[in-house]
């Protein structure tokens, strides 16, 4: 068994932050993520450009260079992985952690990788930074684990000629939504709202719109899906209960942290908005040793914390766990 002064689960770039601020403090610790290399970056859409400037995604003062304005998801993966190599950070990829015993200043926690084999990692302190995008919220409808019910789009082209439902009208929907489209599928969406969310980037939300409002895309609002079948799916409209054809359905209906693991391990919730209880100044939470960091922090509140502010986490933890170790 090997021991650490921190071990952090999850290597996204929140995770990776943490990472650094801890070696610059002259701890040593170890990243313990269940996939690869900010995972969930990896499962973005392949062709995805971000939102933001690459600046503002810039973790250890090393700067991110993009061909554009904005960074794709190709660039984001070979930015992350040079940190990881530059500041030779102690990751273990494709290790999924089960649990955490003992307490405060002796914890041990317990990891199996990809083939099943057993691993465990000492520590004095914990650090959870295993974000929401593997969690995604469940419609509980009849027919939703069914193969062809799926959470994460990747890209249009296998989809081209089929009936494709989409779930939701946010942005990853209308991005699914249009792209499928051009991609010669036959798109359906459905969302129980009035129309497109008016948060929908202003660049994409007139796309949408106008793809609804000239017939190429079919739009079911104020409705929701009631059942999917292998060549069908039942929903509710205003107008009353509707079967259409179906190949595949995009459920876009967002993420949640691993709220079940965190309460397994004594981290308090604040029920009314299933935030996890923490520290302001520290980001340390009920259980005293471990800290939480990155989007986690804000429960059901997803839209609160990306990598523009999680990226900032990692510094005021590890502060806090430098101040009580070294």
């Amino acid at each position: 068994m090997e021991r650490f002064d921190v071990v952090i689960v999850g290597a996204g770039p929140t995770g990776l932050a943490c990472g650094i601020e801890l070696a610059r403090k002259g701890l040593r610790p170890v990243l313990v993520e269940k996939g690869c290399v900010v995972n969930s970056i990896y499962n973005y859409p392949t062709h995805m450009t971000f939102f933001t400037t690459p600046e503002l995604l810039e973790i250890g003062d090393l700067p991110m260079t993009a061909m554009g304005e904005k960074p794709t998801r190709t660039e984001a993966l070979k930015y992350y992985r040079r940190v990881a190599e530059h500041y030779a950070l102690d990751i273990r990829q494709y290790q999924t952690v089960e649990r955490i015993e003992g307490q405060d200043g002796d914890f041990l926690v317990r990891a199996a990788d990809d083939r099943g084999c057993p691993q465990a990692f000492a520590a004095a302190k914990v650090i959870l930074a295993t974000g929401y995008y593997d969690r995604p919220n469940m419609m509980h409808v009849p027919g939703e684990h069914l193969p062809k019910v799926i959470h994460y789009y990747k890209e249009a082209h296998p989809y081209y000629n089929q009936d494709v439902l989409v779930v939701g009208a946010k942005n990853s929907a209308a991005i699914a939504a249009l792209e499928l489209h051009w991609s010669g599928a036959r798109v359906t969406l459905v969302h129980r709202g009035e129309g497109i969310s008016k948060s929908v980037k202003y660049w994409i939300k007139p796309n949408i719109e106008n793809r609804i409002a000239a017939g190429e895309i079919k739009a079911y609002f104020r409705s929701r899906v009631l059942e999917i079948r292998p060549d069908s799916a039942r929903l509710q409209t205003p107008e009353g209960e509707v079967t259409i054809g179906n190949d595949f359905v995009f459920a876009m209906t967002g993420y949640h942290p691993d709220f079940e693991f965190m309460e397994r391990h004594g981290i308090e919730m604040d029920d009314s908005r299933a935030r996890p209880v923490t520290d302001p100044e520290t980001l340390e939470s009920s259980r005293k040793g471990i800290y939480l960091a990155g989007c986690i922090v804000a429960g059901m509140a997803t839209g609160e914390i990306f990598i523009e502010n999680g990226r900032f986490h990692g510094g005021k933890i590890a502060e806090d766990i430098a101040r009580k170790l070294v």
